[in-house]
């Protein structure tokens, strides 16, 4: 299985600020948005990803994180021209992808939960081995706001609809998905949706019929954040904050997961660390090592 992370879009929701910089290289607490997708893919093991920006902002991606061997993993990078949807990037990914299943993620989607990895691991061990689709449901108290998904007792989900008046459930689908290597032809099918798009939904919606597409749901104990807007940024901000200052360990660390998963060595950690020694950031990398 191979990462995807969209990282691309024009950041409309968050203007002004996005006139300048891209949402993903905002801070979210002490780190840039995007370690935190990113982190994610490194948790599930996953060290071949790839990251899909806009023309003008791949420069400064790279300059962040490179090709990804100083953190024991490769980052390639593709250029989405415009913001043409989220089922673009599969397309996009499709030379990257080659035969292999597909980790797919939103780069303003940020996850926290003690299980998480468990619970993702068991969908990306199901996609592997049976194919289809796996997408994730969160509870939210005002469903009319977000695509709902309907499901079974066995998590088979039976209907997807965008901004409900009547709903039939509280779980809204969330920015990240585990796809067969089948989800790049369903790309390719797709016909721009009424705003011009080329939607997720509509690939997930031929998963659907085929009876392959199912849902895990992220309740109780479980954080979301789609940090794509002022207050969600915000939030998501304070929430990331609130959590490391109790506990004393960060979210979204790369060099930690790096180092943890055996991809580096403690001196290369070491390395990484001290030229950011008079951070908090770096004192917690070398405390690690301590």
């Amino acid at each position: 299985m191979k990462a995807v992370i969209l990282a691309g879009g024009s950041g409309t929701r968050l203007y002004p600020v996005t006139l300048a910089i891209n949402k993903h290289l905002l801070p979210i607490f002490n780190k840039p948005m995007i370690y935190y997708p990113l982190s994610i893919a490194m948790l599930l093991g996953l060290r071949e990803i790839l990251l899909i920006v806009n023309p003008e902002d791949k420069a400064a991606f790279s300059k962040l994180l490179k090709d990804g061997s100083h953190l024991g993993i490769n980052i390639q990078y593709k250029i989405q021209e415009k913001p043409n949807g989220l089922a673009e990037g599969l397309i996009l990914a499709e030379d990257f992808i080659g035969r292999d299943s597909i980790f797919y993620m939103l780069g303003d989607n940020i996850l926290y939960g003690h299980n998480i990895v468990q619970l993702l691991n068991e969908a990306k061990k199901e996609i592997e081995d049976k194919g289809g689709a796996y997408i994730f449901g969160y509870y939210v108290k005002d469903p009319q706001r977000f695509g709902i998904i309907e499901f079974d007792n066995n998590g088979n989900v039976l209907s997807l609809e965008e901004k409900p008046q009547k709903p039939k459930s509280n779980y809204a689908a969330i920015g990240m998905y585990f796809f067969d290597n089948k989800a790049i032809e369903f790309a390719k099918m797709t016909k721009p949706s009424p705003r011009g798009e080329l939607e997720i939904t509509s690939v997930n919606d031929m998963y659907l019929k085929e009876g392959k597409l199912k849902v895990k749901l992220l309740g109780r104990g479980f954080a979301w954040f789609d940090a794509g807007t002022h207050d969600s940024f915000l939030e998501a901000g304070e929430f990331v904050a609130t959590i490391e200052k109790k506990t004393g360990l960060m979210i979204g660390c790369l060099e930690e997961i790096a180092y943890r998963n055996g991809w580096i060595s403690e001196e290369k950690l070491e390395e990484l660390a001290y030229p950011l020694r008079k951070t908090s950031y770096g004192k917690y990398l070398l405390d690690l090592i301590k």
